[in-house]
């Protein structure tokens, strides 16, 4: 057994582990990263790709910019097509000046490891067997196997980064956590092509045949959506039958300029609301994934995950640096009112977009529900005050000072 101290362990090397620990080691805080899986399979994960203006300036924060600025685009607005009319949410002017950034989570993964790297931070990626414990003690340890070597990390404190399915929250006592889940009948099925988008920014699309969303990762490089049912399979659905089923349900006019081709990725990602409450237990901090799930309706997963980040890197920096012992431990409080206000947002946008043609529901109840969705989706589309609150939602709520 080989023995390893550090003030932070970091458990998961995703975006959030990692922009966690660059801003831990700017402040002179010592952390080192524990992830289970290769680099290699990190980065081969395709996810979100709109940034709120909070994680952008917490990325300029951690000096990890500069490619996003250079290749990002900074995006005014979006817009919703409801049934074939296009309406334009136009966030900039709704907000006071206030943008999106269009740059995908797998580059901003590639510049946080590139800039640990060049730190001399460690990270111990294909680790086995990782197993965290004493977390509510003054001396929490985590033990991982790698390369037929076992160790034991010694603590402070432990970020658990790695996600809805990793050990961080299963090593929390049942009994001392609450979980809140919905699961909706159905998922997106996304492709990823090197075809230029068929618009400028993000178009949701509410259509009879149901949810799509045409998104971007470049002006060569696009990213698109079909709700599908949850039961489907990505063999299911061909190229062909992908992009014949977009066509149909984008606007018109932005049909007329799709430009299809081979997909880079397919996948069907299951939609779901989860929170776990508290996000603490001792020494132990849940940061993203780990302790809630959003519907990517409304693109803020990886944004409420860099808002968890945020507060817990403040509230240590607090503890090292200020000598403040307790600041810890408002964490959980202050993370959780910027959970429940995107998990609401997320839920709504799913609401007015989706199509819940559920066999369990009674017929006429389902055409009342739509009836008061439709409704609604009218106000915000069609008033200005409407259009603000959806603006503001969507570029994302300041993160709190501390």
């Amino acid at each position: 057994m080989q023995f390893i101290k550090t003030q932070v362990a970091i458990i998961g090397a995703g975006p959030s582990g990692l922009l966690l620990g660059q801003l831990l080691a700017k402040q002179g805080i010592d952390n080192i990263v524990i992830e289970r899986v290769s680099g290699e399979y990190v980065l081969g994960r395709i996810r979100a790709g709109i940034l709120e203006q909070g994680l952008v300036d917490l990325l300029h924060e951690a000096e990890v910019s500069q490619r996003m600025d250079e290749e990002g685009e900074p995006h005014d607005g979006f817009e919703i097509a409801y049934y074939d009319k296009r309406y334009r949410i136009d966030i900039k002017a709704l907000t006071g000046g206030r943008t999106v950034m269009c740059y995908g989570q797998t580059e901003v993964t590639r510049d946080l490891m590139e800039a640990r790297e060049k730190k001399g931070l460690l990270t111990y990626y294909s680790s086995n067997d990782v197993a965290l414990h004493n977390v509510d003690s003054n001396a929490p340890s985590v033990t991982f196997s790698q390369d037929g070597k076992e160790f034991t990390l010694k603590c402070d404190f432990i970020a658990g980064c790695d996600g809805f399915h990793g050990v961080s929250r299963k090593t929390i006592p049942e009994n001392k956590r609450n979980e809140f889940e919905r699961v909706f009948p159905f998922g997106w099925l996304g492709v990823l092509s090197d075809t230029p988008p068929v618009a400028e920014e993000l178009i949701y699309c509410k259509t009879e045949r149901g949810f799509a969303l045409a998104s971007r990762r470049s002006a060569v490089r696009s990213r698109y959506y079909l709700q599908v049912p949850s039961t489907d399979k990505v063999e299911d659905w061909s190229d062909a039958r992908f992009w014949d089923e977009l066509k149909k349900r984008l606007p018109t006019d932005a049909a007329e300029k799709l430009v299809t081709g081979a997909s880079i990725e397919k996948s069907i990602a299951p939609l779901r609301s989860f929170v776990c409450e508290p996000m603490q237990f001792g020494n132990l901090f849940l940061v993203g994934d780990a302790a809630h799930i959003v519907p990517p309706t409304g693109a803020k997963g990886l944004n409420l995950a860099a808002s968890d980040v945020s507060t817990l890197y403040r509230l240590l920096s607090k503890v090292y640096n200020d000598g403040d012992k307790e600041a810890v431990y408002r964490y959980s409080e202050i993370a959780l009112r910027r959970v429940w206000h995107a998990e609401r947002f997320s839920w709504w946008m799913s609401n007015m977009l989706h199509d819940f043609n559920d066999d369990n529901v009674d017929i006429t109840e389902r055409k009342m529900f739509d009836r008061f969705m439709q409704s609604e989706l009218s106000f915000f589309l069609n008033d200005e005050a409407g259009q603000k609150v959806m603006a503001t939602q969507y570029v994302g709520m300041p993160y709190e000072k501390i």
